[in-house]
């Protein structure tokens, strides 16, 4: 079982992150352990999701390795990231599931799947 999926972020990148993590996908934002918090970054759970941001700073967004999000109601997930201003591109080349990526504000992959009825 996985407890969550660390992703880099830039420094000073908090608000961004809060804009696309908690308003557009709807997760909520973690309080972080204070030795933890020093550093930066944001965590964010919701949906079965948890997702960690840390700063690096010398970030480089992950644009192959990429957490994939197992959720419900696909077409609406995408309906809220395109009218949001992120790409949504759709990939039938996974066997038994609709998916498609996307990216956070700072260019990080993201692929949401959804197992085909």
């Amino acid at each position: 079982m996985l407890h969550h999926v660390q992703l880099a972020c830039p420094p000073g990148s908090e608000p961004a992150l809060r804009v696309f993590y908690e308003g557009v996908l709807g997760l909520a934002e973690i309080p972080k352990p204070p030795v933890l918090a020093a550093r930066g970054g944001c965590w964010f759970r919701g949906h079965g999701i948890e997702l960690h941001l840390g700063v690096e700073s010398d970030f480089r967004p992950a644009r192959k390795a990429h957490p994939g999000l197992l959720v419900q109601e696909i077409d609406e997930w995408a309906r809220r990231l395109s009218e949001a201003g992120y790409p949504v591109i759709f990939d039938d080349d996974f066997p038994g599931m609709r998916r498609f990526y996307s990216e956070d504000p700072h260019g990080n992959r993201l692929e949401f799947l959804e197992p085909l009825a």
